[in-house]
């Protein structure tokens, strides 16, 4: 099986380009006990993106959400 990357250099800038155009989703929770008791619960939800993709990930979600309304009255 060969590496998709093998011979290819990736500078962490084109990584990070990509990233914040198509977008990066992190979740993730953590719980910290102590003698199985439940202490404390962390929860993690983050998007990471450009604002250019945020407003078309808003925009593409509204236009969704106004289309289905529309079929909803129809």
């Amino acid at each position: 099986m060969g590496d998709d990357f093998e011979g290819r250099e990736i500078a962490i800038i084109d990584l990070l380009d990509r990233a914040l155009d198509k977008g990066v989703f992190l979740w993730g929770e953590l719980t910290l006990s102590i003698a199985d008791v439940d202490l404390v619960y962390v929860g993690l939800k983050a998007l990471i993106c450009s604002v250019d993709t945020a407003d078309k990930m808003r925009n593409a979600a509204w236009y969704q959400l106004v289309e289905h309304q529309r079929e909803l009255e129809a």
